[in-house]
């Protein structure tokens, strides 16, 4: 208060001046225009520098000198992010004032006006510019460059294949400007051209350093149905799919993802190291090393078939661990077949061991051991003389092979089909797939064969038959067939001869024929080869031609013994009834 004691108001201070609005010795007019002069003198749609006084969310504050300060929507800002109070700027005067005393700036005209100046630099100067991806298209992505709309073509955005466009949208980035095209004003920039010459640097780097053997950490780049790539740091190599695991592997998502990070040991690779073999599954022991010390062959396991083949099934017992059971070990049976007839991929099995080969990995496994094998005991189910029911399962021409149940076959000789029944091929008999009724004849077990009988089920007609056609005797007969050699005679009491054209003469010179209905001498009977030789003309030739038999009985001696040879050398039917002739002299002499 002391000090204000001493402060004199001014006596001559015009205080009308002042509230009118004017200083001392100086008017409103004079003042204002000496305040304009201090302005930047601007005009509509010039461009000109300004400094960012403040900028928030909606909009940014701009000073060029002016009266006033002009403000910009931030969105045209978006390509720069770090903008920031301080900052100068390029602006665009729109208006110096507008309807409500505004300063009207733009910062994107004033950019549109030099950008293509700026691009074409840019692209001359490998220079690299920052950029604000506006949104997608057509192949790739919209850049807002300077102002001007570039394209980013999706190959262009990253070393990598871009599977998401979309988490580009709304982002700042820098770009390489790659191609111009002055007559359309089209820019194609590139984000992927910033990275490669890194890249390349430090490719070389890597694989100047790769080694066999050597463990890298990669980043699973893409997926293929028959590997997987990975990139190693701008340098790919690739795990095929046998290197994914030590078990079996039908699609490699089954083991890895995109974009996951693994760890793999580098397998191989060519001269120029291009080309790089990975693999995942050595990074783990073998699964046969870590197989159960204890197990050996004729131990039961169980497991999954995971491969068929015609000739056997692959079964992993554990991961990485697998066996074969080949078709044969999977019946008793001896007819191969499909091994798909038997069990189907994804099937859980038990099974024997029967080779185990751990130096070599190497298993073989069985199911028919699951079952007794049906020949161990053969005597005992199926001895000699048991009678059974056997399945025809084909034919040749010595018989019929048939299966009295899996794993046991048998073998009807032709010549055990029928007793009388003179069978020219097994197939006139039966069919395939019929039951026939057997009985076992011989046991081979060494061969696992069974020799079987069909005929053998009804009693030996022929025992009957050789006390019923004796030599001499006569016996009713139908000629059932007729050929060139001589004719086939079913007899009435049963059973089939034979006789020769010169034995189916008739009494009045005819020769018989077939269907006929005669009687017939039986000449010669032979059991063990079951023929019985007939003739029709000795039945009435005996009785009128006896008178002249004896007379010739000496003659006939004398030439018996070369005859004989003859017969024996000789072995047509058309010569048996000379050795009948020579037989009945014979016994007549005697």
């Amino acid at each position: 208060m002391s000090n204000l004691k001493n402060v004199q108001p001014l006596e001559d201070f015009n205080w009308e001046e002042f509230e009118n609005g004017a200083t001392v010795g100086t008017s409103k007019e004079e003042l204002t225009k000496a305040y304009d002069e201090t302005l930047n003198k601007v005009a509509d749609h010039q461009v000109v520098d300004g400094k960012v006084i403040s900028v928030d969310k909606k909009e940014v504050v701009v000073n060029i000198g002016y009266k006033s300060d002009g403000i910009i929507p931030a969105s045209e800002f978006r390509y720069n992010p770090e903008l920031k109070a301080g900052d100068v700027v390029e602006v665009y005067v729109e208006n110096q004032e507008d309807k409500k005393g505004q300063l009207v700036l733009s910062h994107k005209k004033a950019r549109l006006s030099k950008s293509w100046d700026r691009v074409n630099a840019a692209l001359n100067n490998d220079e690299i510019i920052q950029g604000f991806v506006k949104c997608r298209t057509k192949g790739g992505m919209i850049v807002d460059v300077f102002g001007i709309e570039a394209f980013l073509p999706g190959s262009q955005i990253d070393v990598h294949p871009i599977r998401d466009y979309d988490v580009f949208v709304g982002k700042t980035m820098e770009f390489k400007v790659v191609k111009i095209n002055q007559e359309f004003r089209n820019v194609v920039v590139s984000h992927k051209a910033l990275i490669e010459a890194e890249l390349e640097a430090q490719k070389k780097e890597i694989i100047g350093k790769l080694e066999k053997g050597q463990i890298l950490e990669g980043t699973v780049k893409n997926i293929t149905t028959y590997g997987v790539f990975v990139d190693l740091g701008g340098v790919d190599g690739l795990i095929h799919i046998t290197d994914l695991s030590w078990g079996r592997v039908s699609d490699p998502h089954e083991v890895v993802e995109l974009d996951q990070k693994i760890n793999v040991v580098i397998l191989d690779f060519d001269d120029e190291k291009k080309r790089i073999a990975l693999g995942l599954k050595q990074l783990t022991p073998h699964p046969w090393d870590a197989l159960d010390t204890d197990l050996k062959v004729g131990d039961h396991v169980k497991g999954k078939v995971v491969v068929m083949a015609d000739y056997g099934a692959f079964v992993e017992i554990a991961p990485g661990v697998e066996g074969l059971i080949h078709v044969s070990e999977m019946s008793w049976s001896q007819h191969l077949r499909s091994a798909q007839d038997f069990m189907h991929v994804g099937d859980e099995v038990e099974a024997v061991i029967l080779t185990l080969d751990r130096d070599e990995r190497k298993m073989s496994l069985g199911i028919k051991q699951l079952k007794e094998d049906p020949w161990e005991a053969i005597e005992v189910k199926y001895p000699v003389g048991s009678k059974h029911t056997a399945k025809v399962r084909n034919f040749t021409n010595f018989g019929i092979f048939v299966e009295l149940e899996e794993g046991v076959d048998g073998l009807i000789h032709i010549s055990d089909l029928s007793w009388t029944k003179k069978v020219k091929h097994p197939s006139e008999f039966t069919q395939q797939g019929a039951e026939i009724d057997v009985v076992v004849l011989e046991i081979d077990k060494e061969n696992r064969r069974l020799s079987l009988g069909h005929k053998q089920l009804e009693p030996n007609p022929w025992d009957t038959y050789e006390t019923l056609y004796t030599p001499g005797s006569i016996h009713t007969g139908k000629i059932t067939e007729a050929m060139d050699k001589g004719a086939v005679i079913t007899l009435n009491e049963g059973g089939e001869g034979f006789a020769t054209p010169k034995h189916l003469v008739k009494e009045d010179g005819t020769q018989a024929q077939a269907g006929e209905e005669l009687p017939f001498m039986v000449i010669e009977f032979v059991k063990d080869t079951k023929r019985i030789i007939l003739s029709h003309s000795r039945t009435f030739e005996d009785v009128k031609d006896e008178p002249k038999a004896a007379a010739k009985k000496k003659t006939v001696k004398k030439e018996a013994a070369p005859a004989i040879q003859n017969v024996a050398a000789s072995t047509t039917l058309g010569d048996l009834d000379v050795l009948a002739k020579l037989k009945a002299d014979m016994e007549g002499e005697k």
